[in-house]
């Protein structure tokens, strides 16, 4: 048998593990033997010309950020009550397939100064409310196969975009967001909302002001028993997906949702800035969780035959990434093993080390203990950054995850009212996002590396970090 005929025949078997379905990978049946895998190769290294670099971008300073809502799920609605504390905010529009949700969303701030208007009970509604021209801000919270379509609809009518995790699927999905931030000039912001949480913040500045020496290595994770809650059915409970959309995604075998520890070790280690990714590999282990647990459902309700016969994801997936610059990453991710939650976030360098995961969080400046909790404190006193001595006993009250929601969303509104360049940017949002379909290419082929695409065609290289400052801005006010 010719190389080229095992090629065509190893790829042709990767539809059993969810990636066809995917579209990452995108008419194989009709390529030539051989031509599939270069095709998955040639996506992995493609490039572009850039238009526009929009690393370090401002867009022009707006007096307040006029929003539109696009999915009022498990996500939306609560944004919805964050935002509302925050002046400077309009919420002009409401936006989800299900007109109850909309009606429950707007009685949650039913009294307040915004007064919606409602789209609902159609699959393009979103559509309408995107063409409006009283909407600055669209904020995406809806499953994740609609993230791209939607972002790069808002962007090219007008609108900055502030997507949910990931914000995109696949590699083609990831260029055309940078491809249409570019061209319009509009920020795509991926609501990765961990890099604002209160230690991955901390560790942020001290890396940045030298505390750790040279990176070396940095870990992070989403570990989280979501086995019961991707099983519920809508219909029983409110806290469930839509259509089970996310049961659904995890027929695709590899780390589906990366960007909750990677986003923070990704700014720790200047990635798109400084530094960028170079090649990732990716293993998997069996599915022990989530096939015997449609089976066991299926035996009792009929609703969950389908699930019974589906090739779920593995429980743990590890997936390693090392950089241009010689620095590696490691990043798990399980949703169906018995074990308490975990994001890791560990930082190593030179000089010193932190870990979160498990509590409490810890930091060393040596190799031999980690800081007694006095020293912690007194570091803690040292570095705490500006937005978290600004905000931070306010986001533990306003709350959304012990408050990192609110944090990140006080943070885009003033960066967008003062017109400053925003934490994360669009080849944030594409790169992060990547690592699901290039981890998925890796594991159905043994674990061999694939090179990851750099989104930013060199621009890494003289891109600068955003300042851990309040730029200049810090400006927009708060609402108890």
């Amino acid at each position: 048998m010719s190389n080229d005929r095992r090629d065509f025949l190893k790829l042709a078997g990767l539809a059993g593990v969810g990636l066809v379905s995917s579209g990452f990978i995108s008419g194989c049946a009709s390529s030539a033997p051989g031509g599939a895998l270069q095709q998955i190769q040639t996506q992995a290294k493609k490039t572009h010309r850039q238009n526009f670099n929009m690393s370090g971008y401002a867009a022009p300073r707006m007096d307040k950020v006029r929003v539109g809502y696009i999915g009022l799920g498990m996500r939306g609605p609560a944004s919805v009550v964050r935002l509302n504390h925050i002046e400077g905010v309009e919420i002009n529009a409401l936006c989800d397939i299900r007109p109850e949700r909309v009606a429950a969303t707007l009685k949650k701030i039913e009294g307040s100064i915004h007064k919606p208007v409602t789209y609902s009970g159609k699959e393009d509604a979103w559509k309408e409310m995107v063409n409006r021209d009283d909407i600055d801000l669209v904020y995406i919270a809806t499953p994740w196969h609609l993230h791209t379509p939607m972002a790069v609809y808002a962007m090219e009518h007008g609108k900055h975009v502030a997507v949910e995790v990931p914000a995109a699927k696949t590699l083609e999905e990831c260029w055309q967001l940078v491809e249409t931030s570019e061209r319009t000039k509009k920020h795509c912001m991926m609501l990765e909302n961990c890099c604002y949480d209160f230690f991955e913040m901390l560790t942020l500045n001290m890396a940045r002001q030298g505390f750790f020496g040279e990176l070396v290595h940095g870990e992070g994770a989403y570990i989280h028993n979501l086995i019961d809650l991707n099983f519920a059915k809508t219909s029983d409970t409110e806290e469930a997906y839509y259509n089970m959309w996310r049961l659904k995604e995890n027929g695709r075998n590899g780390s589906l949702y990366p960007t909750h520890g990677l986003g923070p070790i990704c700014q720790v280690m200047d990635i798109n800035r400084g530094d960028q990714m170079d090649y990732l590999t990716s293993v998997s282990s069996n599915d022990f969780s989530m096939r015997p647990k449609a089976k066991e459902l299926a035996a009792k309700d009929n609703f969950y035959q389908e699930f019974a016969q589906m090739n779920f994801r593995g429980n743990m997936n590890t997936t390693t990434i090392r950089t241009k610059r010689g620095r590696t990453i490691m990043i798990q991710h399980d949703v169906s093993s018995t074990r308490p939650y975990s994001r890791i976030h560990l930082v190593s360098g030179t000089k010193g080390a932190a870990q979160k995961w498990p509590d409490p969080a810890r930091i060393a400046s040596s190799h031999e203990d980690w800081l007694s909790p006095e020293q912690f404190k007194k570091v803690e006193e040292q570095y705490t950054p500006p937005l978290i001595k600004k905000l931070g006993e306010m986001a533990k009250k306003i709350g959304g995850h012990g408050g990192m929601d609110f944090l990140m969303e006080w943070r885009l509104v003033d960066c967008l009212r003062n017109g400053l360049p925003l934490d994360q940017d669009v080849y944030d949002a594409a790169l992060w996002s990547s690592v699901a379909p290039l981890s998925e290419w890796s594991v159905a082929n043994r674990s061999n590396s694939i090179d990851v695409p750099d989104f930013t065609v060199g621009a890494w290289q003289k891109n600068k970090p955003v300042e851990l400052t309040l730029q200049g801005g810090g400006t927009t006010n708060v609402r108890a």
